[in-house]
């Protein structure tokens, strides 16, 4: 049986941050990440998909995390094919994404500096997977197949992970075959926890394609998901029953692979951190290995 790591998926999120949850003489940078790191074993690196995260965080990040401690760290916008701000580039490669990616290679740059960014906390052991979420319009099909292809070999001898916003990759009569390319290419999967009334909810499927790790991330239950506000779309307070649905769930992964990682993304306030304190006592009730 693997075992279970529970924790957020942002611990600098300004409701967080103001939200109380970090104590008097903790609230700036170093102290933010001490305090979580003593409280969780795992958080998401959300920044990194809205901007390049550099050499020199990361190094910090090591050095200010205790060791088992882990980061998810999420890829940056551009190398998911999601729009990409021109200004979330750094400034030197900045006026060549309306020409395309392909421009002067900017890709390839793009793609070489997110990979050195991480190495201070490849060297360190803390880097717990790269999660390559994609759009809801990245659909299945011999296209998407080939892109995938080509981040699982560019990511060669990185964990990776997968998250499919569009539900066609996870439902029946394609289940088999996106985790069998998943697993072909030694990548992990996301499941997800969404609200299901939606054209575009994504089924609480729970593939484990690799051994070594499976993710889970909560993104809260709430209808105006595809319609809202940051804000809207994730304000959601998960009620204990509602995780006890996932227990059960979690067990399974935990019995194919050697890690899962439980994320909470319902950041509003200090909602993700409380579930996922109430997330790791009910897995630890049922008797689960879990930090």
């Amino acid at each position: 049986m693997g075992e279970i790591l529970v924790g957020a998926c942002s611990w600098t999120d300004r409701a967080l941050v103001g939200s109380g949850w970090y104590p008097p003489g903790w609230r700036d940078a170093e102290g933010r990440l001490r305090h979580y790191a003593g409280q969780f074993s795992v958080v998401e690196v959300d920044s990194a998909y809205y901007a390049l995260p550099s050499e020199r965080n990361s190094l910090l990040w090591s050095q200010r995390t205790p060791d088992g401690f882990v980061f998810d760290v999420k890829a940056f916008s551009l190398l998911t094919g999601h729009p990409t701000r021109d200004a979330a580039l750094p400034a030197d490669l900045r006026g060549r994404t309306g020409r395309g990616v392909s421009d002067a290679g900017l890709l390839d740059e793009v793609w070489a500096r997110f990979a050195s960014a991480l190495e201070p906390l490849r060297r360190a052991d803390r880097l717990g997977t790269v999660l390559f979420q994609f759009p809801p319009w990245f659909a299945p099909g011999a296209r998407s197949e080939t892109f995938l292809r080509e981040c699982a070999a560019r990511t060669a001898g990185w964990p990776l992970a997968v998250e499919f916003r569009h539900p066609g990759w996870w439902q029946e009569g394609l289940y088999d075959r996106t985790a069998g390319l998943l697993a072909e290419l030694g990548t992990s999967a996301v499941a997800v926890d969404m609200v299901q009334t939606l054209r575009t909810s994504v089924p609480p499927v729970t593939p484990v394609p690799s051994p070594e790790l499976a993710v889970v991330r909560f993104h809260g239950r709430n209808e105006a998901w595809g319609t809202g506000s940051k804000e809207d779309r994730f304000r959601h307070t998960y009620a204990d029953g509602e995780l006890a649905e996932w227990v059960p769930r979690v067990a399974r992964m935990a019995g194919h692979a050697k890690r899962v990682h439980v994320l909470f993304n319902n950041c509003c306030a200090d909602a993700a951190v409380r579930a996922a304190e109430a997330m790791r006592r009910l897995l630890a009730d049922e008797g689960l290995t879990v930090r």
